[in-house]
């Protein structure tokens, strides 16, 4: 819980009345290697932290299995159209390694939003950051080529090309293994 703490603590300081409401908010959660964290049609109830592994959010598109991110270490995963609007998610996450969490039940964190005003800024600033995320992505997927894409990740995250199926970076990028291939062999 030590490395959780000093994380968002770097975010925003928390006093330590709201750190104590926050960790008792929290449950540790391990999830093995290709297992769903959350299946696509469930409700999303819990905000994760990933302390180490890597998992995908993804949706099946035509019967093709899409990613849309890819989560690592110190990073915070939600289905944040489910959490906040109660309906079931239309997106699923997954482990791509056993990954280690602790999940921060979304009912809990809520109500500690009035009780501690540090956990409400935390958080606003935790979903800021992840906006700013959506909105990079799409218009990475709006205004570069799949090989300007392709580049940016390797800039970004070259953990991802070493540790994530190949099928999952060609279908993040929006395109086929085949054409991941062509653009791989320029590198």
């Amino acid at each position: 819980m030590n490395e959780f703490l000093t994380h968002i603590n770097g975010i925003q300081q928390l006093s330590k009345q709201a750190e104590e409401a926050l960790v008792n908010s929290c449950s540790p959660v391990t999830i093995q290697k290709g297992k769903d964290l959350q299946t696509i049609g469930n409700r999303c109830k819990n905000i994760y932290f990933v302390k180490s592994g890597i998992l995908r959010i993804y949706y099946l598109k035509d019967e093709l299995d899409v990613t849309e991110s890819f989560e690592f270490k110190n990073a915070f995963v939600a289905r944040a159209d489910s959490l906040f609007d109660s309906k079931p998610s239309r997106k699923g996450i997954q482990a791509v390694e056993t990954s280690e969490l602790i999940a921060i039940d979304s009912a809990k964190l809520f109500a500690l939003y009035d009780e501690h005003h540090d956990v409400e800024r935390l958080f606003r600033k935790i979903f800021e950051r992840a906006y700013i995320e959506t909105v990079e992505r799409l218009e990475s997927l709006q205004f570069h080529s799949a090989e300007e894409r392709y580049h940016n990740l390797l800039e970004k995250s070259n953990q991802i090309i070493q540790q994530v199926p190949l099928k999952h970076i060609a279908s993040y990028l929006g395109i086929t293994q085949v054409s991941l291939s062509r653009i791989r062999a320029k590198y």
